[in-house]
């Protein structure tokens, strides 16, 4: 099992570098386009040009300064601690209604030909589960869900 969460991990840190390598480009492309727009006569039209590619910088710095803080929240996962019986960060969890890895919210993966979903701590189902154990029962979008194994 371990050398699943590993695999898990490994695509989780795949994932997050690439949403970091595409919002720093997307930062550099809009400083770019802000640093090459001269001012034209149009007054406002310029002034307009100007708060978008503001916005626009803005908004790729949250998505870079976002992507930053997984990657911190990912690698303050010990991926060599001993397998614990309660659902902690950077824990694999297999449950009736599907698998779960407890650290960044990275979507659908899938590790040695089984489906699990990467999911943050602080999501919803993610905080359903913490300190659950085998056995445990939890109701989550109507559905009740049984903790059957956690690695």
């Amino acid at each position: 099992m371990n050398r699943i969460k590993e695999t898990l991990y490994q695509l989780c840190l795949s994932f997050i570098e690439q949403r970091i390598q595409t919002a720093e480009v997307a930062l550099a492309q809009a400083r770019e386009a802000s640093n090459d727009d001269t001012k034209s006569s149009a007054g406002d039209k310029y002034e307009t040009s100007r708060e978008m590619m503001q916005q626009d910088i803005d908004r790729n710095k949250r998505l870079l300064i976002d992507a930053q803080d997984n990657l911190r929240v990912l690698q303050a996962i010990d991926t060599h601690a001993a397998d614990a019986d309660t659902v902690r960060h950077g824990s694999l969890v297999f449950t009736n209604h599907g698998n779960f890895y407890v650290s960044v919210s990275a979507g659908q993966l899938t590790a040695d030909g089984k489906s699990i979903f990467a999911i943050s701590p602080a999501s919803p189902i993610g905080k359903l589960l913490l300190d659950k154990k085998k056995g445990d029962k939890f109701a989550f979008n109507g559905n009740n869900y049984v903790v059957e194994q956690v690695v």
